[in-house]
């Protein structure tokens, strides 16, 4: 009965990070009444996972031999990517399969997008066709426009005009996506230690009125690699008291967007998409 029900559906995969993206995913996908194969990483992709998808695959950060074959026994010719890999357990978590090292020693650099890529194209070479991590929730991306009620102020604008020229080199550079601004004086970049870790440095040194700044990276390729904001995002900023988020419009996955925008206008913090 399992065969038969899976061979009258159209299968898409997951190769799922952590947080809540992958499982959004997993249910939009069944929602389109779509057969889901999920690849999680051991340490990363929460285990409710299992309860989304159809099937569900465990690999250590690295096996890229692994997930390779696993997709292709079930069957997989078309998959996305969605959800994060601790950057900082890159160091200490990683079991690479021979594939993974294959892969890993053409890499001149170790940065985001290139492994991305590299991953990418080994998928494709083996008939595994990459598709868009938005593309079965394109409603979660990011609207042009101020989205609540207080409006960046002349400061505020100002900041946000010269954090964006330093967080679109910052990605061309492909080092991070974020940068928090004060008197147009760039007090933290995003490294290894993510957003959120961003926002809490930048907004201790400004002590207050920081604006926050996260755009895409001017050659990323959004099949597999969108900024992300959420809920959390204007938590940590309320928690030093930063004023402003400027995100790229359409470029950028809001995640629990009416809790994330009603906690912004409580705590009087301008979040706009330009």
């Amino acid at each position: 009965m399992t065969f038969l029900m899976h061979e009258s559906k159209d299968i898409v995969g997951i190769i799922a990070g952590g947080g809540q993206f992958p499982m959004m995913v997993a249910e939009a996908a069944k929602k389109r009444n779509l057969y889901v194969v999920a690849v999680a990483h051991h340490g990363e992709t929460d285990p409710a996972l299992s309860e989304k998808a159809d099937e569900i695959i465990w690999i250590r950060l690295g096996q890229l031999g692994h997930m390779i074959k696993a997709l292709k026994k079930s069957g997989v010719k078309k998959t996305l990517m969605a959800g994060s890999i601790t950057k900082r357990r890159m160091f200490e978590n990683i079991r690479p399969d021979v594939k993974g090292l294959t892969v890993m020693s053409k890499l001149a650099i170790f940065h985001d997008d290139d492994i991305l890529r590299a991953v990418a194209g080994e998928l494709v070479k083996e008939g595994i066709e990459i598709v868009s991590s938005t593309l079965y929730l394109p409603e979660l991306l990011a609207p042009p426009g101020c989205l609540t009620r207080r409006r960046p102020n002349k400061d505020e604008k100002a900041d946000i005009d010269f954090g964006w020229r330093a967080a679109k080199e910052l990605g061309r550079l492909d080092i991070g996506q974020c940068v928090v601004v004060r008197r147009k004086t760039i007090l933290a970049v995003e490294a290894i230690d993510g957003t959120d870790a961003t926002i809490l440095r930048g907004g201790t040194l400004a002590r207050e009125k920081a604006v926050v700044i996260k755009v895409s990276k001017p050659k990323q390729d959004l099949r597999f690699d969108v900024p992300t904001v959420g809920l959390e995002t204007v938590k940590v900023m309320s928690q030093v008291k930063a004023s402003a988020l400027a995100l790229e419009a359409e470029k950028t996955l809001i995640f629990d967007k009416p809790k994330m925008i009603a906690y912004a206008n409580e705590a009087r913090i301008a979040v706009v998409a330009l």
